[in-house]
């Protein structure tokens, strides 16, 4: 048998009638396999040095940047009841449209005329502290000239007082004058009566002048008397000006005090023309929330109430609002391995739901179909996922986004990293070493 191969070997294949043979056996045919192997080695060598751009991917949403740009609840503010709907689900509506009438539920309120009739007491107490506030001037002006009278009244009594102490004055030089007079004749009498005893003179004479001390002494006992009179009359002004005074003290004090009872009604008037006021506002206020107006521009979606005559409570949601005018951003959950790699101002490109794209993750240059972002905010706690938030805007200098875009759209982000070889990107994922850290220009300026 080996003979027989070894001569085949050395014979011509070609003349060999066996094509199996041919097939097998390769032995002076040239092959290809080194030529490839090499080939593919160096493609493969030369692809290890191709550049390739790490990232990070993160699943979100679309939403809005600022908030009073989302949807939102339209809630009543007070109870009531549906009287009248004008707009229905779908409908857009302008700032300020009318979304529905209420009724009134509450009894209070039922009144049709309670704003007049509340105008009205203001009216009223607002009379009667004007009545209070006259009142209070009067006691004033009473005030005024009782204290005026008093001041008369006393320097009445004063001038009277001064002419009384003149009166004193006169009657003591009298009572000096009298007193001196009956001390001469007093020295008489007693000369007289000596005289007499001696028979100079005669009991006429004496008599006569025991007469003259008499009367000296009489005018001696009235002008004392006289004095002491004065005296007491001077003692009687003294007392009726502190009578005075106090009588006066006493009307003024209670003129104040009808001043001052008047000036606490005016101030308890007040306070009520003050609260009947607020309860007004509050009535007036009341009336202008039966109408329910659109806070913003937008769609009227997922009305709560449907019938006419239902019954809200405060705070019930009636109607959601989608704004027609929004900033739309995308909210990334990304996690927390993950979140120190991103920087504000730092790019995303992004995959929206609904929109054909063609994704090369390490060359994002040649996708087609994704679009630019920016990192706008990042969320310092972890949300109930356990994932931390980041928002992202538009990226003004990247093509713009989609005007189809509806809030709560799916969205896969890609965060862009450093650019690094395939090689050193195949020896990192090999190896589980995270991608390189790095800051994008804005916050290394930032920091500068």
């Amino acid at each position: 048998m080996s003979k027989y191969l070894s001569y085949q070997l050395d014979t011509n294949d070609a003349a060999y009638p066996l094509h199996s043979f041919q097939s097998i056996y390769h032995i002076r045919k040239t092959s290809s396999a080194k030529k490839w192997l090499i080939g593919i080695t160096c493609l493969l060598i030369l692809i290890m040095f191709l550049p390739w751009t790490q990232n990070i991917r993160a699943k979100g949403l679309v939403t809005t940047l600022r908030q009073e740009q989302r949807p939102q609840e339209l809630n009543t503010i007070i109870a009531g009841r549906v009287e009248q709907w004008y707009v229905k689900e779908g409908d857009y509506v302008k700032q300020g449209d009318t979304i529905l009438r209420l009724g009134e539920v509450k009894v209070e309120y039922f009144d049709p005329a309670l704003l007049e009739r509340t105008g009205q007491q203001i009216q009223a107490k607002e009379a009667a502290v004007s009545g209070y506030e006259s009142k209070a001037s009067m006691a004033n002006q009473q005030v005024a000239a009782l204290q005026e009278a008093r001041t008369l009244k006393l320097a009445q009594l004063d001038v009277k007082i001064r002419q009384q102490q003149l009166k004193v004055i006169s009657d003591s030089m009298d009572l000096i004058a009298v007193n001196n007079e009956w001390l001469v004749t007093n020295r008489q009498i007693s000369a007289a009566k000596a005289m007499l005893d001696s028979g100079v003179i005669a009991l006429v004479d004496y008599e006569r002048r025991k007469i003259s001390f008499q009367n000296a002494q009489a005018k001696k006992t009235s002008a004392e008397n006289k004095l002491l009179q004065t005296r007491q009359e001077l003692t009687a002004l003294q007392i009726e000006k502190n009578a005075v005074v106090q009588d006066y003290t006493d009307k003024i004090s209670k003129a104040m005090g009808d001043r001052f009872s008047a000036l606490s009604d005016k101030a308890s008037g007040e306070a009520d023309v003050a609260k009947l006021k607020n309860i007004y506002a509050n009535y007036d206020a009341r009336n202008q929330l039966y109408y329910i107006t659109a806070p913003q521009s937008g769609q009227v979606t997922k009305a709560r109430k449907a019938g006419i005559g239902e019954t809200l409570k405060e705070g019930d949601m009636l109607v959601e609002i989608v704004p027609d005018q929004m900033q739309y951003a995308v909210e990334l959950f990304v996690s927390p391995m993950d979140i120190p790699l991103l920087t504000r101002g730092q790019k995303i490109r992004f995959v929206f739901d609904g929109f054909p794209a063609i994704v090369f993750n390490g060359w994002p240059e040649s996708s087609y179909g994704t679009f630019g972002g920016k990192v706008t905010a990042i969320e310092n706690a972890a949300s109930p996922n356990g994932m931390f938030r980041v928002l992202v805007t538009e990226d003004p200098n990247d093509k713009p986004w989609p005007k189809q875009l509806r809030i709560g759209g799916g969205a896969n982000g890609i965060a862009l990293l450093k650019d690094v070889s395939v090689g050193y990107e195949l020896w990192r994922n090999i190896n589980g070493f995270p991608p390189e850290y790095y800051q994008s220009s804005i916050n290394k300026s930032k920091q500068k």
